[in-house]
């Protein structure tokens, strides 16, 4: 995921196409939901640290669904690194960045991948020996057109794209030559996870992985 990252560590960028963007109320859900995403071919699935349910809902997928890649989103602190690492997060995704939090990311020993959205941001991360990020919030911040002008004076820098991508829109944006996966959540919709149609869930996340194509 960085150039820093150690060489066995595959990029999440390669994994699959879409990155799930998981926010779970309850961790008892993390297990079903986590089986049906690999199950339709997304095995890398971000749970995000915004609900008390993240850190056991990493820990159980860590150690119940081994095919699952598991990782934390919206890692803001040096706590959040070392607290989501220790539960078994396989990867790190930020909003943001800043150089502590940068220290620590790199410091953990997973794959990371650090949020921006300025170009300034983006020269500041390559500086640094980081050469893939995060795009966020992707469409707000400029979308395709604002990544694919980058891609000409920064082509050394690869993107995940989040933050109001669709199933619509995801193909604009992977078929950029810069950009490895994007990461989204209409596969998990709440009303799915609330009513534990797993079903339902597997078949929007197939219908996603096709998306690489």
């Amino acid at each position: 995921m960085t150039s820093s990252a150690p060489s066995a560590s595959p990029s999440v960028l390669d994994l699959a196409p879409v990155v799930p963007v998981v926010v779970l109320q309850d961790a008892a859900d993390a297990v079903p939901l986590a089986r049906a995403l690999v199950a339709g071919g997304l095995p890398a699935i971000e749970v995000t640290l915004r609900t008390p349910a993240a850190l056991d809902a990493i820990r159980a997928i860590a150690a119940e669904v081994p095919d699952a890649v598991v990782g934390a989103g919206t890692v803001i602190s040096v706590s959040h690194v070392t607290g989501t690492v220790a539960a078994g997060a396989r990867f790190l995704v930020s909003p943001g960045w800043t150089d502590t939090l940068l220290d620590a990311m790199k410091a953990s020993g997973v794959p990371f991948l650090p949020g921006v959205s300025t170009t300034s941001e983006v020269v500041a991360l390559l500086e640094r020996g980081v050469t893939e990020m995060k795009f966020f919030p992707a469409e707000a911040a400029g979308g395709t057109a604002y990544l694919k002008a980058l891609s000409a004076p920064l082509p050394q820098a690869r993107f995940c794209p989040t933050g109001g991508i669709s199933l619509a829109s995801a193909p604009s944006y992977l078929a950029l030559p810069n950009v490895g996966c994007v990461g989204g959540s209409w596969m998990v919709p709440g009303d799915a996870v609330a009513s534990k149609d797993w079903a339902r869930v597997e078949r929007l996340a197939r219908e996603a992985s096709a998306l690489r194509g």
